[in-house]
């Protein structure tokens, strides 16, 4: 009989590569994973004004709906389908619409904070955090929310010393102790990202299942 599908965590400080990997991982798997964030899980009150959404902390393991997270990745692992939150890093809120997505034999779940809560690392198989030096991070930072968020560089330079750097030495940098694997620069580490990808053919092919490697 099969068993439930494979669950990966990949997580990592803002900027880290993390994002990167989970879909380079993805792509490997050629058609057996999907992928997870959970970006798409913030929690939202479309009752708060914009300019209150804008100056809550992000980084905080509070301003996640990881219990919902949970359930979807409980429902997938019994090969059941989801319908998963869409989040607006635009407008700060929660979108009306949801995303369908149908079960994998790869589950790759990826964002800053999915170590810091014990239920959400039990369904993990392999956790792995990306690292990243600091200054290397913020500067991915500020060209990603400058670029595709539409935010100016003041706001994301304040934002980035109020909450991100503080939430970080909080509750990134310690999840690190309960990674099973550590890779410096995500996706670009090829030779660790090989490795990865080979120890997740093996363990598919124990369950009948196997992708081909890169």
């Amino acid at each position: 009989m099969d068993k439930a599908p494979l669950v990966i965590g990949v997580a990592g400080g803002t900027g880290s590569g993390k994002t990167t990997l989970a879909n380079k991982l993805k792509e490997a798997m050629q058609g057996n994973a999907l992928i997870l964030s959970h970006d798409f899980y913030y929690r939202s009150d479309a009752n708060t004004p914009f300019e209150e959404r804008v100056k809550w902390n992000y980084d905080h393991p509070a301003t996640f709906d990881t219990d919902r997270m949970i359930e979807d990745v409980e429902k997938l692992k019994r090969k059941q389908a989801i319908d998963h939150p869409v989040y607006s890093f635009v407008t700060y809120s929660r979108e009306e619409q949801t995303v369908h997505m149908e079960p994998a034999p790869v589950i790759i779940l990826e964002g800053i904070l999915i170590f810091e809560n014990q239920r959400l690392r039990d369904l993990m198989d392999i956790k792995v955090f990306v690292d990243a030096d600091a200054d290397i991070r913020l500067i991915r930072r500020l060209l990603r929310d400058v670029k595709e968020r539409g935010r100016s560089l003041d706001s994301v330079i304040d934002q980035y010393m109020l909450t991100v750097k503080p939430m970080h030495e909080q509750f990134v940098e310690p999840s690190k102790r309960y990674a099973d694997i550590i890779i410096p620069e995500g996706g670009k580490n090829r030779v660790a990202l090989h490795m990865l990808v080979d120890r997740i053919n093996a363990l598919l092919h124990t369950t009948t299942r196997s992708v081909s490697s890169m």
